[in-house]
């Protein structure tokens, strides 16, 4: 019974260290163009907290804006280059758009 081990032991063990430099050979690089999109620090977005006279004070009307969906109620407002979410009426998040 310990033969058996053992030999099974050392089979996987040498299948194991055959098999594995070549599983690198599939390996798929994935690139992920990040494109031209500034850096966050570099533009002018909504600060979380702000209320959303203020941000419409800075920024004007959106150029659409989502309903408050959920419990709590999170609403969107969306501009050219960015979106800002809302929890009720306080800026919880602004994000880059992504550019096409």
């Amino acid at each position: 019974m310990t033969i058996r081990r053992a030999l099974a032991g050392t089979l996987a063990t040498t299948l194991f260290l055959t098999l594995a430099p070549v599983s690198g050979a599939f390996a798929e690089d994935l690139r992920v163009p990040v494109g031209s999109q500034v850096e966050r620090s570099q533009q002018s977005m909504p600060r979380t907290g702000m209320i959303q006279a203020s941000v419409r004070a800075a920024w004007g009307q959106p150029d659409s804006t989502d309903a408050a969906v959920g419990q709590p109620p999170i609403s969107q407002w969306h501009y050219g280059k960015f979106v800002v979410y809302f929890e009720k009426d306080r800026v919880i998040h602004s994000v880059l758009t992504p550019k096409r």
